[in-house]
């Protein structure tokens, strides 16, 4: 058998080898950095496989889970004790969140913040822009309640969190927001919203807080809004933008249109923020002590666009009986509707800037009832030239009176003339025997005068019943979009002073028809002014007057609503009609000047205003002969 032996060279090839192995192991050997990496995906995978290993826990839950005091709850808890006392209780799980509810004419939103709306939507309008009217949103109206408390804070409502609840009772909607110290304790608003109706009934009352707030100490009700701009024309909307209140029983009141002012006022039975076509108005059952009501203009520029018109606010207190608030009052978000307004039967219709006195009644009783007839049937453009006609020609007896009492101090004008030469030494002695024709031959001027005054009422209602016609809002007539706003033929490049920066149409037809008429009327007038010192200045004035007036019209309407231009268009062309035919078809000048000779055999009695003027005249002729005596 062949003994095995130790090869040399087997042996050298394995140092060789095991040699190059070494080395390579060296030349490769991880950094640092490396080793520190591998070490860290080590333990991650070590914790891996632990948690893989672990069998899930059952989580047991407890009553403590659904309790209000849980260990973090209970230290919030303590925390808001510290501030708030014992309305903290209503601050532990507050939050943000707000309640949407419906009618078929409202959309509103209740924040639990405050418990007060956050959102009112009228969802039947829109605005110049077509975007949806909101009286409240984003944070332009606040509502609250201030209040001290027996642990001697003073709490503000609009800072603490309400629960909110949510019921419904056939066709009304119950929304309660309750501002909790416990569950059988609370501040609650309870609002009532009714379908079809803008008006919702409205509630603030306590229970059990007779020993939480503080009964000697002033409870406070304030309430703030900043009007939206809702109307094309900036100065046009908030020429009809201001707080209207009453108090006393029926007596209304409202704060005016300056840049800032306040009034106080006792015994108040409503607030209304009123906008030129929408208002917002709270109403109380029994009324308010007092109120403190803030009216501020927001528009400073009308070049500028604009957010909001005016800021307003009012102050009112609330009364507590026996420890607790129990305020029974109501809410109205909708349009100034004189119909919708006055169908509440609790003077709301005071709102609704119609005029005082005989003016306001002559649009209650006449232009509201006419117009609301012709709108029922007839498109509203059509409707106003309906009413102007009929108006006009109701009022045509008076404009042929006051045209023939012109007539006749024309036809008398020589021989005044004649008295005034004879008597020019004799102011007096010529003042009472003009004043003695005019009587004999009845064309005294203060016939003229009457029928211009009977006019005036009529004149005034309806320049404060246009604008305040809703009917009239977003109505089209030919090239007019909107006839409560100004109609446009052309923008302008730039803004004129007093005018604006467009041009209406209306107001340039009705400043032409203005004119034509004035110079119809002023003719007239002139020719019947007898000649003396004095009197050349006066048909200046009267011709400077012819120019003016309608020069006035056209700056002063560009802005206005279309519809009124329209009706002082219509009336004054119908008002030359008028006068035309009584110049050529009825008035006869020779058959007038007939009959003032006739008037004249006749024995005139003075009236008692004549008798007073000719007492008036004599004594101040004596005092003259007296003071000429003693010089």
């Amino acid at each position: 058998m062949e003994e095995k032996k130790l090869d040399i060279n087997s042996i050298i090839g394995f140092v060789l080898i095991f040699g190059i192995m070494m080395f390579w192991l060296w030349q490769n050997q991880p950094t640092p950095e490396e080793l520190e990496a591998q070490e860290k995906a080590k333990q991650e995978q070590i914790e891996a496989e632990k948690k893989a290993k672990t069998p899930e826990e059952t989580k047991i839950t407890t009553a403590q889970d659904y309790s209000t005091t849980s260990v973090s709850d209970s230290l919030k808890l303590i925390n808001l004790q510290n501030k708030l006392g014992a309305f903290a209780y209503s601050a532990v799980n507050a939050s943000d969140k707000e309640t949407l509810v419906e009618s078929d004419v409202l959309a509103l939103k209740f924040n639990n913040k405050g418990g007060y709306l956050s959102e009112v939507k009228l969802k039947k309008f829109v605005n110049f822009d077509s975007i949806p009217i909101y009286l409240i949103k984003d944070n332009n109206a606040a509502f609250n309640i201030n209040f001290g408390t027996l642990d001697s804070r003073t709490l503000n409502t609009k800072d603490l969190y309400f629960e909110p609840s949510v019921e419904k009772n056939g066709e009304i909607t119950v929304v309660s927001m309750k501002l909790k110290v416990s569950d059988s304790k609370f501040l609650e608003y309870r609002y009532e919203i009714k379908e079809g109706d803008y008006m919702m009934d409205f509630t603030i009352r306590s229970q059990g807080l007779s020993d939480v707030i503080n009964s000697s100490q002033a409870v406070n009700l304030d309430w703030n809004l900043k009007t939206y701009r809702h109307a094309k024309s900036i100065s046009y909307e908030n020429r009809y933008t201001e707080v209207v209140f009453e108090y006393e029983d029926g007596k209304d009141d409202y704060l005016g249109q300056q840049e800032s002012t306040e009034d106080t006022a006792e015994d108040v039975s409503y607030v209304a923020f009123k906008q030129h076509f929408f208002t917002s108005i709270l109403l109380a059952d029994a009324p308010f002590k007092t109120g403190r009501f803030l009216s501020q203009n927001l528009v400073q520029d009308e070049e500028i666009d604009t957010v909001y018109t005016k800021a307003f606010s009012t102050t009112l207190p609330l009364e507590l009986a026996g420890g607790e608030i129990n305020k029974t009052m109501d809410w109205y978000y909708g349009p100034s509707d004189y119909k919708i307004l006055n169908s509440y039967d609790r003077n709301l219709d005071e709102i609704v800037p119609l005029g005082w006195g005989i003016f306001g009644w002559i649009n209650r009783y006449l232009f509201i009832p006419l117009f609301g007839f012709l709108g029922g049937f007839l498109p509203y453009g059509i409707a106003i030239i309906v009413m102007t006609i009929l108006i006009k020609l109701l009022m045509s007896f008076v404009q042929y009176k006051q045209f023939l009492s012109q007539a006749k101090l024309k036809i008398l004008k020589p021989e005044l003339d004649e008295i005034r030469e004879k008597h020019k030494n004799n102011k007096v002695k010529a003042q009472q025997e003009t004043l003695a024709l005019q009587t004999k031959a009845g064309a005294s001027p203060m016939a003229g005068c009457m029928p211009a005054l009977i006019q005036l009422p009529v004149f005034y209602a309806l320049f404060q019943f246009f604008p305040s016609a809703f009917d009239l809002r977003q109505k089209s007539f030919l090239w007019v979009k909107d006839l409560s706003s100004y109609d446009t033929i052309a923008e302008l490049p730039f803004h004129i002073p007093f005018y604006g920066d467009h041009v209406s149409l209306f107001p340039i037809l009705a400043s032409i028809a203005i004119f034509f008429y004035m110079r119809l009327t002023t003719g007239q007038q002139m020719a019947s002014q007898p000649t003396q010192e004095g009197m050349p200045d006066m048909g200046k004035m009267m011709k400077y007057m012819m120019y003016f007036s309608p020069i006035m019209m056209l700056f002063f309407f560009n802005n206005y609503a279309s519809g009124l231009s329209l009706y002082y268009f219509i009336s004054n062309l119908i008002s030359i009609g008028i006068i035309l035919v009584i110049k050529n078809y009825i008035l006869d000048e020779d058959k007038i000047h007939a009959q003032i000779q006739e008037n004249k055999k006749k024995p005139k009695k003075q009236g008692r205003f004549q008798k007073k003027m000719a007492e008036m005249m004599e004594q101040a002729e004596k005092q003259k002969q007296a003071q000429q005596k003693r010089k």
